[in-house]
């Protein structure tokens, strides 16, 4: 079990052999099917029958930290279940989330496009005047729902709508592609974990008795039984499906089911801090903590429903957080090493904003206990799913498919030459990941040609150490990147 942050070992984009990731793709889906890892338990058994394309779901937590796992190193709480999910699969290291924000976050994980190309590029315009903006209808911002459609997968989205922001049309989920959607359209309903109402497929469904912050029926118990339903009409089903589970949790408001939180009170020095209009929080650490149990409880319970199902061989799981954790709602990361080891949290794109723990889980498929230091992120995840389901990528997305790092095929696995941030608040801010460097720029709303600065990442994860004065041509390389990854939107300008 990993109880250290892994090493970063891509020090400079490698391009595979193009032969051997042709004969790799040839034997993953052509007459030889898929080849088979090592299974927990039959190590000689195959995980699916040949060409076939698996279930997938993609397990979402809202604001988690990459510290946030035990088997990653937090030492004031546990995570068994996701420490199991990593000893049973694979952790990759280096994978990075959308944004440092959920909106635009979100949006790459469905599109497989970074910021600099996204329609959605914030949780809202700037402005003036300042409003959300949501995903628009087909056939612009294709979603991997769509796509996943058109080579006859199922698809359902549970919790909050990446597609809809703080959008008001309730049938827009099941536009973008999802043929089941139950959850919130409104990231800011999110926020309120007793909704007292939610959207299903359309239709708003009333939830007597709670009060938005305080309640009888807890949002997350909602999206969990709803999950373990739908697998449950799925089993018997030719067709693959897709679920996208988008939990709210450990996003503040902090609340959670008394059994989750009491495990944990007394056991902190708390000293609370103000709310900031979030429900008041007595117990800050230790209503986090038990935020993070249950997340760790919705891994187990779907894991578990595949097992019950005789589906997990057939699964592919993946879990990842949409941003790092956060300072609001009487909650700041660093109180119990959220992010840690890395550098700032939510709305910095320094490592602790965009680093998220991300594990993938496949029994007889991906081998046990291991890691990729694959630099990847969630635009990549669209192309994956493509991948599997037999599809070609598009020239349009910005991902390459992950899928060879997963199969343990790193051989053959196409690397990014460089990954791409931008975030339209707090200043304007751009990030570029260059093998083992990392440029930050700040202020580009004063001064689109602001310094930039440069941390190696194998040396200083943390990014303490600023070394732009001494590499002028990598400093310059990356200013190249940033100009050029950022294409012109009339809502989200820099260099226009």
């Amino acid at each position: 079990m990993l109880k250290n942050p892994p090493a970063i070992h891509h020090a400079e984009a490698i391009r595979p052999n193009q032969f051997l990731l042709a004969l790799f793709r040839l034997l993953l889906f052509g007459t030889f099917g898929l080849l088979p890892s090592v299974s927990v338990g039959e190590p000689e058994s195959q995980s699916a029958a040949a060409g076939s394309q698996p279930n997938i779901i993609f397990i979402l937590a809202d604001d988690m930290g990459y510290g946030d796992i035990s088997a990653l190193g937090q030492e004031n709480f546990k995570t068994p279940n996701l420490d199991r999910m990593m000893d049973e699969g694979l952790f990759l290291s280096n994978h990075y989330s959308g944004s440092t924000v959920c909106a635009p976050s979100r949006a790459a994980l469905m599109t497989g496009n970074h910021t600099g190309r996204l329609w959605q590029r914030g949780n809202f315009i700037i402005g003036p005047p300042r409003r959300e903006i949501e995903f628009r209808e087909d056939p612009l911002d294709l979603t991997i729902a769509t796509r996943l459609q058109e080579a006859g997968y199922h698809t359902a989205l549970i919790g909050k709508s990446p597609v809809s922001c703080n959008g008001i049309d309730p049938y827009l989920p099941n536009k973008k592609g999802f043929d089941h959607f139950f959850g919130f359209i409104s990231h800011r309903a999110a926020h309120r974990h007793y909704p007292d109402t939610l959207i299903r497929n359309g239709e708003t469904v009333l939830l007597p008795g709670n009060e938005g912050y305080t309640g009888a029926i807890y949002g997350g118990d909602l999206f969990l039984d709803e999950s373990l339903r739908y697998l449950e009409e799925r089993q018997d089903e030719s067709a693959p499906f897709f679920l996208h589970l988008a939990i709210s949790q450990p996003h503040a408001d902090l609340a959670v089911p008394a059994e989750f939180e009491a495990p944990f009170i007394g056991r902190f020095e708390e000293d609370p801090i103000d709310s900031g209009g979030y429900v008041d929080a007595p117990h800050p650490k230790a209503t986090y903590a038990g935020m993070i149990s249950y997340v760790d409880h919705t891994v187990r319970r779907v894991l578990q429903k595949l097992h019950e199902l005789g589906i997990e061989e057939n699964t592919l799981v993946i879990f990842s957080s949409d941003n790092g954790s956060y300072s609001e709602g009487g909650y700041d990361y660093s109180m119990l090493d959220s992010n840690a080891p890395f550098r700032g949290g939510k709305r910095d794109l320094y490592e602790g904003g965009i680093r998220v723990p991300t594990i993938a889980w496949w029994p007889g498929t991906i081998a046990p206990g291991s890691r990729s230091d694959h630099v990847s992120a969630f635009w990549d995840f669209a192309p994956t799913a493509l991948e599997l389901a037999g599809l070609p990528r598009p020239d349009t997305m910005d991902g390459i498919s992950y899928l060879p790092a997963l199969l343990g095929q790193e051989t053959v696995q196409e690397s990014h030459e460089y990954l791409y941030w931008e975030f339209h608040a707090r200043g304007g801010r751009q990030a570029v990941r260059y093998g083992d460097w990392k440029g930050v720029r700040l202020g580009f709303f004063d001064d689109p040609n602001s310094p930039i600065e440069l941390y190696n990442l194998r040396e200083d994860p943390a990014e303490v150490n600023d070394l732009s004065a001494e590499q002028p041509e990598i400093v310059e390389k990356i200013d190249a990147f940033m100009r050029t990854a950022h294409e012109p939107n009339p809502n989200f300008p820099i260099y226009e």
